[in-house]
């Protein structure tokens, strides 16, 4: 949403191939990735190599998911899976990547450094190109919620895409956190990309007997132990953890399909709620419309202002400000 209207949005692929190589976070299995530059169709893919021809192939999107246990999972009519797709994904729509091609070797993308900024600087090092379709969105026009408990995530009428959680952990280093980023220019690669996935030093083996966390370590993750950060180089945020979330969130949402023009506002959502979240989205089909980024722009009078004009304020309208105070 960042593109105006003094020159066509169009969809974007990545110029060339990049490879990755690591292992998953929780499968502990090492796995070769490559994205490559999607076709005209638009749309993001991923294509397990190591399994049988014509089996492997899976669109990345909300209606595929099959498990949301500490990671997002989808898969295909075959029971095929990848797991833990939310960090590419993030990286991807923050970069502003439609369509891609994603092959991987194995049951689960390699968890890196436990953020997604290898995947997102090495995206924009090798470039995207422009395709010839127009980029579309998905624009809440009416608030839609789901809770669990006391745990909620809303999607809120809004001029743009801002992701705003809070958290809270008492009695750990973590505490009470909240963050709140607007998706626009370099928003995503400095506040949001380098937040790393976290755990809890009283979980671990327990979440190892389960099948869980077999190649997490403090190369890829922040270890919490109480009021005590493990890793001996710190934090890279001072609210890494809320970071997290956002970035978690925003790849939970980017298997929409398209980016939601809205305000994604949580508390202690995770990657169940968010899937909720969606599927309730798209079950309700009169709280939003399918609108062509150009279309949404020329309406909103975005990127035409004459030079030297201040940017146009963003406000949530009333009822909306209302609803976000009683959370």
């Amino acid at each position: 949403m960042q593109e105006t209207h003094s020159r066509s949005v169009h969809q974007r692929t990545l110029a060339r191939p990049v490879s990755f190589v690591g292992i998953g976070l929780h499968t502990g299995r090492k796995a070769t990735l490559t994205i490559r530059p999607g076709m005209d169709a638009g749309g993001l893919f991923f294509q397990r190599t190591d399994v049988a021809a014509g089996t492997g192939l899976i669109a990345a999107r909300w209606y595929n998911v099959v498990d949301t246990t500490l990671s997002t999972v989808i898969g295909n009519g075959h029971d095929v899976t990848v797991a833990t797709v939310e960090h590419l994904m993030a990286a991807l729509q923050g970069c502003g990547v439609d369509s891609a091609l994603i092959e991987i070797d194995g049951p689960e993308v390699p968890i890196m450094d436990g953020s997604a900024e290898p995947f997102a600087s090495t995206i924009e090092k090798f470039g995207t190109r422009p395709l010839p379709r127009p980029r579309n969105a998905i624009w809440v026009q009416r608030p839609v919620e789901v809770r669990d408990g006391e745990k909620y995530a809303l999607l809120l009428p809004y001029r743009g895409q801002r992701i705003t959680v809070s958290i809270d952990f008492p009695d750990t280093a973590i505490g009470a956190q909240t963050c709140s980023v607007e998706l626009v220019n370099e928003a995503f690669r400095n506040d949001v990309a380098r937040a790393r996935t976290f755990g809890f030093s009283e979980q671990i083996e327990a979440l190892r007997r389960g099948g869980l966390v077999r190649g997490g370590s403090l190369k890829n993750a922040i270890l919490v132990d109480g009021e005590r950060i493990v890793n001996p180089e710190g934090l890279r945020f001072r609210d890494e953890f809320v970071r997290h979330k956002v970035l978690d969130a925003l790849g939970d949402m980017a298997l929409a399909g398209a980016p939601v023009i809205a305000h994604y506002y949580a508390y202690k959502a995770g990657h169940g709620l968010n899937q909720k979240l969606i599927r309730k989205l798209f079950e309700e089909h009169s709280a939003w419309s399918w609108i062509g980024v150009d279309d949404y722009n020329r309406m909103m009078g975005i990127g035409l202002q004459a030079a030297g004009e201040p940017p146009v304020v963003v406000e949530l309208p009333p009822a909306t400000r209302k609803l976000a105070r009683e959370r």
